[in-house]
């Protein structure tokens, strides 16, 4: 009774052992031919077998299954996902093993991937297809957890497309790997056209700084993108009405670079975003200490104060921007802006007089109030035009200041201006 025990479990094992060749073998002539419907078939087929496959039989299993499922690139995104998970499969069972016979194809063929999955999501981010982007950039990553970029690209896109749970998910796995964003870009400058080029790494720029080709090699460390991760991060917590864990996502990230200026910008966006303008304008000038003379940050203050109505400190705020920055437009243009603000209380007030004696007196003085903002306008109007010769806006403002000065020689030569820029557009 016992050797037929045993007589029977061998030909049962053997049975086994037949039909997995035979599902793999089916599966792999499949892929040869490009018939990847009859291979995943044939896949499927051999899964419910896998339970009794030995180590070497399981590893060419999931080497085919990885292979039936990417399809060479024609696969849905999931059986791509299911693809990579087949691949990192393979990976753990040969490592563990230390019988590498698939691993090595496989990774002969992650560069032709990896190249297809960038390609995919830099043509889907052109088109504003922002879920498919994220997700190939995605698996560009997982085709290669070295380039880490890629799984910020893919969070940074997911942003885009308000995909937020995904966007948040990467953002936490790019928090659990300290990811920085740092690195070293490699610089040379080309000696025919003069221009500064980044070269991929550091070999290709000696290359061709030895050639002769380029000269003025220098390494550029990038900047960290912690600031912008918990910056992300925060402002989708504000989309989503989770103030708490908005802040908590700042302050997280302010452990690890308290006096990031960049990082004290984001915090002072997220109050913003949330309403507390109070606390936004504390961050700004928190970083004003840091850097004194950004102008955008005192731009910004200006801003603010002028939509309090506090025209002295926004006048402030604009005449220091201009004064660190003579090219500065947006100062320019926000100063023409304050004082022109003041007219339509002017002009109400001019139209509420009556007719007596000392109205008229009144209508005079407030003409003459009226006219004179015009003519403080000016000044900082003309300065846009020399800065931004072609800037509408502000040469539609000035011919019709010029009108109403009754200054008709300007008026005539700014028309002209207006007429040939509106022909461009």
């Amino acid at each position: 009774m016992k050797k037929q025990v045993v007589l029977g479990l061998a030909i049962m094992i053997g049975t086994f052992s037949f039909a997995q060749k035979k599902e793999l073998k089916l599966a792999e002539k499949a892929i040869k031919t490009s018939n990847y419907a009859d291979a995943k078939a044939a896949i499927t087929g051999a899964e419910a077998l896998l339970s009794a496959m030995d180590e070497k039989t399981k590893a060419k299993f999931y080497y085919l299954k990885g292979q039936a499922l990417y399809a060479n690139g024609s696969g849905t995104d999931d059986e791509i996902t299911n693809a990579l998970s087949s691949f990192k499969m393979l990976s753990e069972i040969e490592s563990n093993s230390g019988r590498l016979t698939y691993t090595p194809k496989v990774n002969e063929m992650k560069l032709e991937m990896s190249n297809s999955f960038i390609k995919k999501a830099s043509d889907a981010y052109e088109q504003k297809d922002y879920g498919l982007s994220t997700k190939n950039f995605e698996n560009a990553y997982r085709m290669s957890t070295i380039d880490t970029l890629y799984l910020f690209n893919s969070a940074t896109v997911a942003v885009l497309g308000k995909d937020y749970d995904t966007a948040l998910r990467l953002y936490a796995e790019l928090e659990e790997i300290k990811y920085t964003g740092i690195s070293t870009e490699f610089m040379a400058t080309e000696i025919e056209t003069g221009e500064e080029q980044k070269f991929p790494n550091q070999m290709m720029r000696d290359i061709s700084v030895k050639s002769g080709t380029h000269d003025k090699s220098k390494n550029v460390q990038t900047k960290s993108k912690i600031a912008e991760i918990a910056k992300n991060t925060a402002l989708i917590y504000v989309e989503l009405g989770q103030s708490e864990k908005a802040i908590a996502a700042i302050e997280s990230a302010k452990k690890t670079s308290p006096n990031d200026l960049n990082l004290i910008l984001s915090e002072a966006n997220v109050y913003y975003k949330m309403g507390d303008t109070q606390k936004y304008k504390e961050l700004i000038k928190t970083a004003l200490d840091i850097d004194p003379n950004n102008v955008d940050l005192i731009f910004n203050l200006g801003v603010f104060a002028a939509e309090e109505k506090d025209y002295e400190s926004a006048k402030s705020y604009y005449d220091q921007a201009i004064s660190i920055d003579s090219k500065f437009t947006k100062g320019y243009m926000n100063m023409a802006a304050l004082i022109l603000d003041q007219e339509p209380a002017i002009i109400e007030e001019m139209n509420n007089l009556g007719t007596s004696s000392a109205d008229n007196d009144k209508y005079d003085e407030l003409k003459e109030k009226r006219q004179q903002l015009y003519k403080d306008a000016v000044p900082y109007l003309a300065q846009v035009m020399d800065n931004e010769p072609d800037n509408l806006s502000a040469a539609k403002t000035l011919m019709n200041i010029y009108s109403a000065l009754d200054d008709m020689e300007n008026y005539k030569a700014m028309k002209a201006k207006v007429d040939a820029l509106q022909g461009e557009n």
